[in-house]
């Protein structure tokens, strides 16, 4: 059996159905790894970073997914009135997985919530609420507006030279939306590869030659039907995990 990479990706917090809470990841997340060669390993909430550290270093990749909106006393900000729920606790593990992926040259992907953790821990800032501080822009909360997590809300135009435009084999792409936070200033050591179609930053990659790709996005809920092109990207990542994990690391 060839050996397959695993993939860290970090829970969230939850209220349980029937009461008390848990910790869990979206199976959209799961399944989109596993399809594409990896294995996902969950990495818990906890203050404990050193727990934390100990479950990063089996991984041969980190998986950031979508979730609440991030603190934004990490990129020096008040809170906004629409700032909404926010999880300090899951802000301190992120932050410190993609740090460490940045250090060590790990690859990273981060979806949604994870481009957004992405930035902030590589020095840059968020739009704490779209509609409010950008009105011109259009509605990205298009597709939770309709529970429809797969509805094609908008398209996105790539930079032609990115990694992303080459797995997608376009520079323009139809994609879902389900967000209301969004880039501002861009970290140093990434550069835009997409933009909506108001100027909205869509995705970012790497600078440095390490594997560092985030889309504001949800693929994880098109590669199946919606936009099967997504799945070259999920397949691409979980080799370069592999590559990553051949090298020795």
């Amino acid at each position: 059996m060839a050996k397959r990479p695993l993939i860290g990706i970090s829970c969230m917090n939850a209220a349980a159905a029937k009461g008390g809470a848990h910790m869990a990841v979206r199976p959209s997340y799961l399944r989109a790894i596993e399809v594409a060669g990896g294995v996902p390993l969950l990495i818990y909430l906890t203050d404990d970073l050193d727990a934390v550290r100990l479950l990063y270093e089996q991984c041969q990749g980190i998986l950031l997914p979508g979730g609440d909106d991030l603190d934004p006393c990490y990129f020096n900000e008040e809170p906004h009135p629409m700032l909404g729920d926010v999880d300090r606790q899951r802000d301190v593990v992120e932050l410190a997985l993609a740090r460490w992926c940045r250090n060590d040259g790990k690859p990273l992907f981060g979806i949604c919530r994870g481009i957004q953790v992405i930035n902030v821990a590589f020095g840059g800032s968020l739009y704490q609420d779209i509609p409010s501080q950008l009105p011109d822009a259009q509605n990205h909360r298009a597709s939770t507006d309709c529970k429809q997590w797969d509805f094609i809300a908008h398209k996105l135009r790539l930079d032609p030279e990115s990694w992303l435009a080459a797995r997608l084999g376009t520079a323009v792409v139809a994609v879902n939306t389900l967000h209301h936070q969004a880039l501002k200033d861009v970290a140093p050591g990434l550069r835009v590869t997409a933009t909506a179609e108001d100027g909205v930053i869509e995705a970012v990659e790497g600078t440095d030659g390490h594997f560092v790709v985030a889309v504001q996005c949800h693929p994880e809920h098109l590669w199946a039907a919606a936009e099967p092109r997504w799945k070259a990207v999920f397949t691409d990542f979980v080799m370069e995990c592999g590559r990553y994990g051949d090298r020795g690391f």
